[in-house]
């Protein structure tokens, strides 16, 4: 009998062993899945493992809006020249000593986020635009994109380039990408991005209004405030009545002790 529950101990015993050993292993299967992404929601971007994506492996990311090129103040801008939507002509766009302003909308074929833009350039009605403002849509040439996919994309009555070198003129960090140009003068007023359109044209007027106040400011003087300027016509008027005409001798004295004029319409 003591035998008997020796021998059931010690199998009972293999069997925890055992036991603790699945466990751990299905705990080491699930840490592996969850890096991988499996079992989380599909609307969440998946999460990246220690050390980025492992090469064979693909990973779902969400897109994320480019950052604006680092420049110093407003830049520069370059005409626009490349091919037609679809590559079959050379086209040529003239932002640059214009009357009109021009908004170049840098976007791609392939881009998720570009496709809402596409859609709301088929409706150039509504979109907004300023008069005296054009919209024309660059995407990169030939060599990146595919001339068939840009020509189904591109919208009626909006010129379309594919010009690689218009991304490099520009300096555009990705697609989506927007950039506004002051036609008479050819300095950028504005650029940036955004999920959509209205974000983007909000932000590009914001600019292009920053823009024109510092170009009022610069070009004007600062009036004096009414108040000091009713002082001022008033006491003239208190000092004319008096006889006392600008530059009459009492309107100042000599400081016997430095022999220095005091202006008596400081003191």
């Amino acid at each position: 009998m003591t035998v008997v529950i020796v021998v059931e101990a010690a199998v009972i015993a293999v069997l925890a062993l055992l036991v603790v050993g699945l466990l751990r292993s299905h705990a080491e299967i699930l840490k592996r899945l969850h890096e991988l992404g499996a079992g989380l929601d599909a609307s969440a971007p998946a999460a990246a493992p220690a050390g980025g994506p492992r090469p064979g492996r693909d990973f779902q990311v969400m897109p994320q809006m480019p950052s604006p090129p680092d420049r110093e103040a407003f830049g520069g801008s370059a005409d626009l020249a490349g091919l037609s939507a679809g590559g079959t002509e050379t086209l040529t766009v003239r932002v640059r000593g214009v009357e009109h302003d021009t908004i170049v909308a840098f976007l791609s074929s392939g881009c998720i986020t570009c496709q809402k833009f596409w859609g709301a350039f088929r409706k150039p009605k509504k979109l907004g635009l300023p008069a005296g403002t054009r919209l024309v849509v660059v995407t990169k040439g030939a060599d990146a994109e595919s001339p068939s996919a840009v020509a189904a994309l591109a919208p009626a009555g909006i010129p379309t380039v594919m010009s690689t070198e218009a991304f490099d003129d520009y300096d555009i960090p990705g697609s989506p990408y927007f950039v506004h140009v002051h036609g008479p003068t050819g300095r950028v007023r504005g650029e940036g991005t955004g999920p959509d359109w209205d974000q983007v044209f909000s932000l590009l007027s914001q600019a292009s209004g920053d823009a024109e106040l510092v170009a009022t400011l610069a070009g004007s003087q600062v009036a004096k405030p009414g108040a000091d300027a009713d002082r001022e016509s008033r006491i003239d008027r208190e000092l004319h009545d008096a006889g006392v005409s600008p530059g009459d001798p009492s309107l100042f004295a000599v400081d016997p002790a430095t022999d220095r004029d005091l202006d008596l319409g400081t003191s």
